[in-house]
């Protein structure tokens, strides 16, 4: 896998679709100049037509009699690019033709396949609105600091779906994961290829080194797990790790509010001794889980909103400002108090959860 290359996922899309259009056909008949003797009119009725390159008669064609071209045929092509396309895709993937990142992140497989399973959710389910995207830079490191709800992590996945297909630059957010992420089987794998990592504070510095757009969710399972009294209240923030990381790359910190996520899985209830046994760090209990069985367990169709805040510089301080305590707390915050007044400020103006 270490010596693989990308082929760009095109490639292969003008194969067997650059269809050469036949020639214009020219009029059968030709005006007699004045003059002219009978006979050679006569032999010119008898003599035969010449035919078109195509190998057809090179007849007058009617208004009825020409052929139809509307959008069935950019149709018919379009599709046959997506096909060929389709088959290069798998190609690439069988032959292990593809490349993949030291973290495991796949970015052929991320863009078409995994956020094309994402984007319906996004568009048609929650109906995301972006704000704020031009806050994250064009170029170079930047981290975005997030709250977390929604009793599961599906607001991480909808802020990376946000980043990916509205960015004009057309960045891609590596998101912080909890270790439990990367010890369920298949959860594993497909966070690896979207490109999740390890929260901790060695993969983010090398992802912002890079010049990598990464995500963090600093209240983590206290913020995602808290009971629906508790919804938009933002948790602790930790230690501020994640202030310390960024004044060491001297990348800009953006605070990211989330409206929407808190409803998708209303909890009411947390069972903590099953929670215990099975290794969880709660287990939610809403209005539809588990009474429903797995029906149970699809989210509410709340509307989104996602807001980008304006960036937080952090080159500006001196390199020993990473181990300043003082500093880290008031940074982190900051950070903290942006993202809340935020939050309190789209709830505001929202008028309905679902609509």
């Amino acid at each position: 896998m270490a010596d693989a290359k990308v082929i760009p996922f095109d490639d292969d899309r003008s194969r067997g679709s650059a269809v050469q259009r036949p020639s214009r056909r020219r009029g059968a008949g030709s005006r007699r100049k004045s003059g002219e003797p009978a006979r050679v009119r006569e032999v010119q009725q008898v003599q035969p037509l010449p035919t078109s390159a195509a190998g057809q008669d090179d007849v007058p064609v009617t208004h009825e009699e020409q052929p139809f071209q509307g959008p069935q045929d950019g149709a018919g092509s379009g599709l046959e690019r997506r096909v060929a396309s389709g088959l290069a895709f798998l190609r690439r993937r069988l032959t292990g033709d593809y490349e993949i990142d030291d973290f495991g992140y796949d970015e052929e497989l991320t863009d078409q396949v995994l956020m094309s399973l994402l984007r319906p959710l996004y568009d048609k389910y929650f109906r995301v609105d972006v704000k704020g995207i031009e806050n994250i830079p064009a170029q170079g490191g930047a981290l975005i600091v997030a709250n977390h709800s929604g009793t599961l992590p599906l607001d991480g996945l909808m802020m990376q779906v946000a980043v990916h297909d509205h960015h004009p630059a057309g960045r891609h957010l590596r998101l912080l994961a909890a270790d439990l992420v990367f010890v369920l089987p298949v959860v594993n794998e497909l966070a690896r290829k979207l490109g999740h990592t390890l929260a901790c504070t060695e993969d983010a510095e090398r992802l912002l080194a890079q010049g990598e757009v990464v995500g963090v969710m600093p209240e983590g399972f206290k913020g995602i797990g808290k009971p629906f009294s508790e919804r938009y209240k933002l948790q602790r923030f930790g230690r501020g790790g994640f202030v310390s990381t960024a004044l060491r790359q001297g990348t800009p910190i953006i605070p990211c509010s989330i409206v929407g996520a808190e409803e998708i899985y209303p909890m009411i209830g947390n069972a903590k001794t099953l929670a215990r046994l099975l290794g969880f760090p709660y287990f939610p209990l809403t209005p539809t889980f588990p009474w429903l069985g797995p029906l149970g367990a699809v989210p509410l169709p709340t509307k989104w909103t996602i807001q980008f805040g304006e960036p937080i510089a952090t080159d500006g301080y001196p390199p020993e400002a990473a181990e300043d305590p003082m500093l880290m707390f008031n940074l982190t915050d900051q950070v903290r108090e942006q993202i809340q007044h935020t939050l309190y400020k789209l709830l505001v103006q929202r008028r309905s959860v679902f609509f």
